[in-house]
């Protein structure tokens, strides 16, 4: 029996140690994305996008879906993926997490990225130059807690108009989870008002999905840089030398339009970490006020 046993395990190992020299000559490269939309979209957009990479890169690419923004970050900080599609700051975070990880490319419009305050109908809130002071004493729905133009912008510019936080300002404060969740349900009327990335509005405006005599934009945030490719730190010791030079380039150099236009970018252009530096400084900002 005992004789029996070590065979099977020495089996075991050896597969085992097969397997693992297989996965170390074949490596994968996986990529994420902070879920934005509805899971439909996002398939569509990176499943394309698996395919250019295996041609472009000549490696094994597979897009690995997650739930939420704090998962996608979660798996690029454990290394179970290699890149990120994220806003501004959940990337900041990942960066930051992983020494040599940077911001390798971004759309074009991705420079100058705006927030829309959308507010319902029954609010009585109207449109205005500035963030309207109708807002408080409204219910508000924000993106997901990490999101750049659904949170953290947002949040700025609430505390620079009224001196106060969200939950200060606004009867009840709650996060929908995605862009697309805020539209749909301030539309219904669950909230009075909703901050999201203005392209997913828009997309639902072209689309026919909004109905203007319920829902409307009500103020939209100064420019910001927002949504960017993070390339995880120590890439290049898994694929081959300046594997994280390929990448950016591979991005910047897409055109495809099947899959431009499922990202809605008619291109991407080079991003660096020093764009982000804004995004840096109002997080550091927000962090210190709660934390008073």
């Amino acid at each position: 029996m005992y004789c029996v046993l070590r065979r099977l395990l020495a089996g075991m190992f050896l597969c085992v140690a097969w397997f693992s020299i297989a996965a170390a000559q074949n490596p994968v490269f996986r990529f994420t994305a902070v879920p934005t939309q509805d899971d439909a979209v996002l398939v569509q957009r990176f499943e394309k996008l698996a395919g250019y990479f295996q041609k472009k890169l000549g490696v094994n690419a597979e897009y690995v879906p997650l739930a939420s923004y704090e998962a996608a970050v979660k798996a690029f900080m454990l290394g179970e993926v290699q890149l990120g599609w994220f806003g501004g700051f959940s990337g900041l975070i990942a960066r930051t997490a992983i020494p040599g990880s940077e911001f390798v490319a971004q759309g074009e419009k991705d420079q100058s990225f705006k927030t829309y305050f959308i507010a319902h109908a029954s609010s009585g809130i109207k449109p205005s130059k500035g963030l309207p002071g109708e807002m408080r004493g409204k219910s508000i729905l924000f993106g997901s807690p990490m999101s750049t133009s659904g949170r953290l912008v947002p949040e700025y510019w609430v505390r620079r108009q009224f001196g106060q936080s969200s939950k200060d300002v606004f009867s009840r404060v709650n996060f929908s989870g995605d862009h697309s969740s805020t539209l749909d349900l301030v539309q219904a009327g669950a909230a009075d008002v909703g901050a999201l990335d203005y392209t997913v509005f828009e997309k639902a405006q072209r689309e026919g999905k909004i109905d203007p005599s319920k829902v409307s934009v009500v103020w939209q945030t100064p420019p910001f840089p927002d949504y960017v490719f993070v390339l995880r730190g120590g890439v290049n010791k898994v694929f081959g030398e300046d594997f994280n030079a390929k990448v950016g380039q591979a991005v910047v150099d897409l055109d495809d339009e099947d899959i431009l236009k499922a990202f809605g970018r008619p291109k991407f252009v080079p991003a660096s970490n020093t764009q982000y530096e804004f995004i840096e400084t109002l997080a550091s900002a927000l962090a210190a006020e709660e934390s008073r």
